[in-house]
C-alpha cells in the first residue's frame, strides 16, 4: 500500500500545479471590480484628513454636524428630530454610545427599543445625514459615571480609564460585541459612518499614557477602518493628541478658537480643523438656574468657526431627557447632581420644538448652501391635561414586605457590591439600611449621596456630603435605625470617578462604635420593582400619610394622547385634601422624570 502511494505522488503534484497555473490565468482575465456592488465601487478612501480640507473620496467636504443622543429621545421621535436637523442645513449626525445602558449586567447586552443604535444610524442615513460615532468607552455626556457601567466599581482596586487589567478586560468584551454592530455601518462597508472618536477628552484626565494607544488599537483590531478622531477642551489639548489620529477641539467662546488655529497646527501640521463640540448651551444642576446662551452669540461663534476654516459640530443640536436615574453629576468644590432635563438650551428644545437659534442658524446655513433646504417638519402636539390627584397610597414601610429578600450583612454594603442583579450590584435608585440600636448618641458616617435617617418610622434628619453626623434622640426599648440613601448621580467628569460608589461607604458609627448586623433593601425603582405592587397592596390616602410613600392615581387621557410635562412644584398636601396635586403643562419644567410621551 505504501509503495502505491509513492508511485502516485508525482502525478498528484503535477495535477495541483496545473490547477494553480489555470487559476492564475483565470484570475488575471477576471474583472474583479464587476463583482463589487455598484453602491460600493466608489467607496475606497472614505473621509480623509491629509491636507487643510476634509476630503470625502475626491471631493472637498465640510462637516456641518449636530449632536443628538438616541438614548435621550423616544425612538418614536428619532425621525422627527433628524429631519429637523437636516432641514436646519446640517449634513452630519454625531452621537455618543453609552456603555452603562448597553451592558447593564456584565456580558448581558441590550440594543433594543430606545437603545437600537443600528436603527438610529440607518435612520440618519435615510434622511440624508452622515454619522460620526463616539463610542468611548468613557463618554462624559453628563450621564452617570460618564457612561461607564457601575458594576466596574465592584473591584476595590478599579482604575477606570487606564490600562488596569480589570478595566481593559471589560472594555475588550464590550468592544467585541459593540464593534460587531458598528463595522457594517461604516462608510467603506456601504454605511453612513464616516468617522469614529477615540475615547473622549482624555487630555483632561490623562492618568495613563498607554491608555489612548490601547483604545485606538482596540478599535482598529475590531475592524474600524474610518477616520479616527480625538476631542479635547482647551485645557486638555496638550495631552490629548494621539499619533495617527486627528485632534479636534471642544469650546464655547471665540477666544478659544485661537487654540484651534495655533496649537493644533503646531502638533499635527496642516490638517483639517474641526470643533467637535461647539457648546450651544449648557447642562443644568439641581438647585441652580437654567443655563441660557443667547442665539445671536451662537450665530456669531458658528460664523467665526467657519471663517477660521474649520468644520464644526453643534453640541447639542437636540439634548432630550435623562430618563429615569441616568443623570450624572459634578463634584469639584461641592457635589452637584444634574437635572433630569437635558434641554441644554440647545437648538431644539427638550420637546423638539424650534428655537431662535434654529431659525438664525437655518437662515445662515441656507445662505451658504446655494440650494434650498428641506422644509422643517411641523411641531408635534402637546397638551396640558387636568391636574392629577392621587387616590391610593403605599408607605415605604408597608411596601417592604413585597420587596425581594433583603441582604443580611454584618457591615453596610454599598450599592455596587450588593449581591443583586445576577451579581452585578445596583446601578440606580435608592438603598435602605436597617439595624437595631439600644441607645441615643451621635450617628456618624459617609453617605453617598443623601441619606434620610429614621428612628423606627420617624424622620430625624439627613446625612450627606456636608452633614456627616446627626444626633439620635433618647430611645425607650427596642428601636430600628433606618437610613434611606438616594444615588443622585455618579460624577461624569473629573479625577474622582474611581470613588463613585453609592450608599453607606464603610462603617457607620454610633458614639464612635461601628454598628453591625444590617438588613439591606435594594430599591432600584425599575419597572419590575413596581410590578410587585398588586392592586390589593394599595390603600386610600389617609388624613396623615406616613412618608416616604408611593402614590397612585389616574391620569385622564383622550383617545389620541399628546406629549405633556409634569409640574412638580405644587406637590404639597393641603388640609382636609385627599392627596397631593400634580399639574400637567405644555411648558417644560426642570425636574426628575418630568417628560412623558
Amino acid at each position: 500500500m505504501s509503495t502505491w502511494s509513492v508511485r502516485r505522488r508525482p502525478g498528484r503534484t503535477l495535477g495541483i500545479l496545473l490547477l494553480v497555473i489555470v487559476g492564475f490565468l483565470v484570475v488575471r482575465r477576471l474583472n474583479w471590480r464587476s463583482l463589487i456592488p455598484l453602491w460600493l465601487r466608489h467607496r475606497h478612501k472614505g473621509l480623509q484628513a491629509n491636507g487643510q480640507n476634509f476630503m470625502l473620496e475626491d471631493s472637498t467636504f465640510w462637516i456641518f454636524g449636530g449632536s443628538m443622543h438616541y438614548f435621550r429621545v423616544p425612538k418614536e421621535y428619532w425621525k422627527d428630530r433628524l429631519l429637523k436637523m437636516r432641514a436646519c442645513g446640517l449634513n452630519t449626525l454625531t452621537t455618543y454610545i453609552p456603555w452603562n445602558l448597553h451592558e447593564p449586567e456584565r456580558g448581558k447586552f441590550d440594543f433594543s427599543g430606545n437603545l437600537d443604535l443600528e436603527a438610529f444610524v440607518l435612520m440618519a442615513e435615510e434622511v440624508g445625514l452622515w454619522v460620526i460615532l463616539r463610542p468611548g468607552p468613557y463618554i462624559c455626556s453628563e450621564i452617570d459615571l460618564g457612561g461607564l457601567p457601575s458594576w466596574l466599581l465592584q473591584d476595590p482596586g478599579m482604575k477606570l480609564r487606564t490600562t488596569y487589567k480589570g478595566f481593559t478586560e471589560a472594555v475588550d468584551l464590550y468592544f467585541d460585541h459593540l464593534m460587531s454592530r458598528v463595522v457594517p455601518l461604516q462608510y467603506k462597508h456601504g454605511g453612513p459612518v464616516i468617522a469614529v472618536q477615540v475615547e473622549n477628552e482624555y487630555g483632561s484626565y490623562y492618568k495613563d499614557p498607554a491608555y489612548m494607544p490601547y483604545i485606538k488599537k482596540a478599535l482598529e483590531n475590531r475592524g474600524i477602518v474610518e477616520l479616527l478622531l480625538t476631542s479635547d477642551n482647551r485645557d486638555g489639548l496638550s495631552k490629548g493628541v494621539l499619533d495617527g489620529v486627528l485632534a479636534t477641539i471642544n469650546l464655547q467662546s471665540q477666544q478659544d478658537l485661537q487654540a484651534l488655529t495655533t496649537f493644533l497646527l503646531s502638533v499635527q501640521g496642516v490638517r483639517p480643523k474641526m470643533v467637535m463640540e461647539y457648546w450651544t448651551g449648557w447642562f443644568d444642576s439641581w438647585g441652580g438656574p437654567h443655563n441660557i446662551l443667547d442665539s445671536s452669540e451662537v450665530l456669531k461663534t458658528v460664523s467665526a468657526i467657519l471663517d477660521a476654516g474649520s468644520s464644526f459640530n453643534l453640541y447639542m443640536f437636540h439634548g432630550g431627557t435623562n430618563f429615569g436615574f441616568i443623570n450624572g453629576a459634578m463634584h469639584f468644590s461641592e457635589y452637584k447632581s444634574d437635572v433630569t432635563s437635558y434641554d441644554y438650551d440647545a437648538v431644539l428644545t427638550e420637546a423638539g420644538d424650534y428655537t431662535a437659534k434654529y431659525v438664525k442658524l437655518r437662515d445662515f446655513f441656507s445662505s451658504l448652501s446655494g440650494v434650498p433646504l428641506p422644509i422643517p417638519p411641523d411641531l408635534l402636539p402637546k397638551t396640558a391635561y387636568e391636574p392629577l390627584r392621587p387616590s391610593f397610597y403605599l408607605s415605604l414601610w408597608d411596601a417592604l414586605q413585597y420587596m425581594e429578600v433583603p441582604v443580611y450583612a454584618e457591615k453596610p454594603v454599598n450599592m455596587e457590591n450588593l449581591p443583586v442583579n445576577n451579581g452585578n450590584g445596583q446601578s440606580f435608585g435608592y438603598i435602605l439600611y436597617e439595624t437595631s440600636i439600644t441607645s441615643s448618641g451621635v450617628l456618624r458616617g459617609l453617605v453617598r449621596d443623601r441619606g434620610q435617617v429614621f428612628v423606627n418610622t420617624v424622620s430625624i434628619g439627613f446625612l450627606d456630603y456636608e452633614k456627616k453626623e446627626i444626633g439620635i434622640p433618647l430611645i425607650q426599648g427596642y428601636t430600628i435605625l433606618r437610613i434611606l440613601v438616594e444615588n443622585r448621580g455618579r460624577v461624569n467628569y473629573g479625577d474622582n470617578i474611581d470613588d463613585q460608589r453609592k450608599g453607606i461607604i464603610g462603617n457607620i458609627y454610633l458614639n464612635d462604635s461601628p454598628l453591625k448586623k444590617f438588613k439591606i433593601y435594594s430599591l432600584d425603582m425599575k419597572e419590575k420593582f413596581f410590578q410587585r405592587f398588586s392592586s390589593g397592596t394599595w390603600s386610600p390616602i389617609p388624613d396623615a400619610p406616613a412618608f416616604p410613600a408611593f402614590f397612585l392615581g389616574p391620569l385622564s387621557v383622550a383617545f389620541s394622547p399628546s406629549d405633556t410635562f409634569m409640574k412638580l412644584e405644587v406637590l404639597v398636601f393641603e388640609e382636609k385634601m385627599a392627596g397631593p396635586v400634580i399639574q400637567f403643562t405644555e411648558t417644560p419644567h426642570l425636574g426628575r422624570n418630568q417628560y412623558f410621551n
